[in-house]
Order: C-alpha cells, then sequence, then structure tokens
C-alpha cells in the first residue's frame, strides 16, 4: 500500500478553503518604515481604551475629516511586524461612520473564530487598508481614517473611522537553523529572499518509501495534536517537475495539524517525498511552518 503524506491529505482539503481569495498587493519593495504616513494628530479625533484584542470602547469627535487615508497607533504592540503583504496575522476591526461617530460594523472579536488573514484580505475592503496595516506589529491598535473614496463611495459620503486590533503577526518564512540531510536522491530547495522556495527535483527515480527532511529548524513553539497551524506550501509531481498547487504569492493555509507537523517547531520548513503507486504520482512537498493559532481551523466544504 502505497504510504502518503497526512500533510499532503490535509492540504488537499485546507486549499479548498482558499477558493476566491485573491491576490495580494505589492510594497513595491519599500522597507518598512511604520512611521511613513502616520498621522499622530488622529488620536486627538480618535481616543480608544481597552485591552488589545477585545472590543474597545471607542469615542469619536465628529466629524472626522481627512483629504487622504491616514492612521495612527494607538497601542504599539512588541510583536512580530507585518513585512509582506501575505504574512498572515490576527485582527478584529470596527468601523464607525466618521461624520456622526455611530458604530457601522464590528468583526466580533472572538478568538476561537478569528481565523489568520493577511492584507490581500482586508485590501478587498479598500485597497488603502494596505498602507494602514504594513509595518504594524502583534499587539497593536491602529486607528484610521478613510476617505469616501477609499470606500468607493461618493465624495459627500462622508469618512469611515476604522479600529483594528492586531493581537498577532505570524513569521513571513521559515526563520531557524539550516540542517543537514544526508539522503541522497532527494530535491533540493533554494529560497528567494520572500521565502519562496525553489525546488530542483533529481532526473533519478522517486524514494520508494515515505521520506521527511527537516531543511530549516525554527526556535519557536512545538506543534501538538490538535493545534491550528498557520503554514505555506508548494506541492511538485516528480516526475515531470511541476507545481501541482502553492500558497506562495497567495493566501497561506490554516489547517488543523496533521500527524507530520506534530513535534515539529514554528518556523521550521520540512520536505516529505511521497512515491508513488497505484497510478498515482509521487510527490514533493515542501512547507514552511508559521504559526500556531488560537482559532478552530476553518470548516472544510
Amino acid at each position: 500500500m502505497r504510504k502518503t503524506s497526512a500533510v499532503l491529505a490535509t492540504l488537499s482539503l485546507a486549499v479548498l478553503a482558499l477558493t476566491g481569495c485573491t491576490a495580494a498587493p505589492s510594497f513595491g519593495g519599500e522597507s518598512c518604515d511604520r512611521v511613513a504616513g502616520a498621522t499622530a494628530s488622529l488620536t486627538d479625533s480618535v481616543t480608544t481604551s481597552g485591552e488589545v484584542g477585545t472590543a474597545p470602547k471607542v469615542e469619536v469627535f465628529a466629524p472626522v475629516k481627512a483629504k487622504s487615508t491616514s492612521y495612527a497607533d494607538a497601542v504599539v504592540g512588541s510583536g512580530e511586524p507585518i513585512v509582506s503583504t501575505t504574512q498572515p496575522f490576527l485582527a478584529n476591526a470596527t468601523t464607525y461612520d466618521g461624520t456622526t461617530g455611530e458604530k457601522l460594523q464590528t468583526t466580533g472579536y472572538d478568538v476561537a473564530a478569528t481565523q489568520p488573514r493577511d492584507i490581500a484580505f482586508w485590501s478587498q475592503v479598500s485597497p488603502a487598508l494596505a498602507d494602514v496595516l504594513q509595518c504594524a506589529t502583534g499587539g497593536s491598535r491602529v486607528v484610521a481614517v478613510l476617505t469616501p473614496e477609499d470606500m468607493g463611495a461618493a465624495k459627500d459620503a462622508g469618512t469611515v473611522v476604522i479600529v483594528f486590533d492586531i493581537t498577532e503577526v505570524f513569521l513571513p518564512k521559515a526563520e531557524g537553523a539550516p540542517q543537514f540531510n544526508d539522503a541522497q536522491g532527494m530535491p533540493t530547495v533554494v529560497r528567494a529572499p520572500d521565502g519562496t522556495p525553489g525546488v530542483i527535483i533529481p532526473d533519478s527515480a522517486a524514494p520508494t518509501e515515505l521520506t521527511t527532511q527537516t531543511l530549516i529548524k525554527g526556535d519557536g513553539p512545538e506543534v501538538k495534536e490538535g493545534d491550528t497551524v498557520v503554514l505555506n506550501h508548494t506541492i511538485l509531481n516528480w516526475d515531470d517537475k511541476t507545481v501541482v498547487n502553492t500558497s506562495w504569492g497567495s493566501s497561506s493555509i490554516v489547517t488543523a495539524a496533521s500527524p507530520d507537523m506534530v513535534g515539529a517547531t514554528v518556523g521550521s520548513q520540512i520536505m516529505i517525498v511521497s512515491p508513488g503507486a497505484d497510478g498515482a504520482p509521487a510527490q514533493v512537498l515542501v512547507f514552511d511552518i508559521l504559526g500556531i493559532s488560537p482559532a478552530a481551523p476553518p470548516q472544510q466544504q
């Protein structure tokens, strides 16, 4: 019987949850400078209180006007910064009518239901949020004012105030100590600066047994059974060396930890080769463990 990676089986389901996600915008190679674009005086127009991650108490001194997108960090967290448009993070938000100060919508601030998202996701609300969220750190509370143009509304529609609580920012890529592996005939992995893996598959036959290698060992928490894991992955067919699926450049995968992941540490990069059998191709899976989410894994359809 063919031995199939449990990670491959898990990812085949998790990828279905990404249907309809849009590609992320680009930072355009700009340095991660949070100071640029910030408007300190905004905190005079909007005040907040309460612990980050819980529904904040917000007072909007309406009307709040703005000629362009503006933001200010009401609380500056000490966590990871958002250095990539595809980097996953946990955030909740509440919006207010900038003209009246009335609360409009809230995400609910339910830890168990808050799924990791990225700037691509929030940019579907408004592209201007890419500027608001870029370089923000985990543990921060960000107050922003969006113009009617930002929201795709008429100029006389008034501004929208949005308060973001960014409770955790996950790693953008595997980070840790490179590991020596002496297994012969295995693929080689090279990496772009953003962490995107390039997999070089040898011309020889695929291994006949399921083979796992840790390429980078992270120094983060250990994945346990029942955890919700945030990761990026690439899957290739061995024989024709084609990429079957990848989350790099789009949204990261959020899934329940499979047995192959249990015991690995956050920040690690792992490669698994599943041998071909019963008409199924041999495949190579490379995945980066970016973090462990407190939320339950999303329901698969």
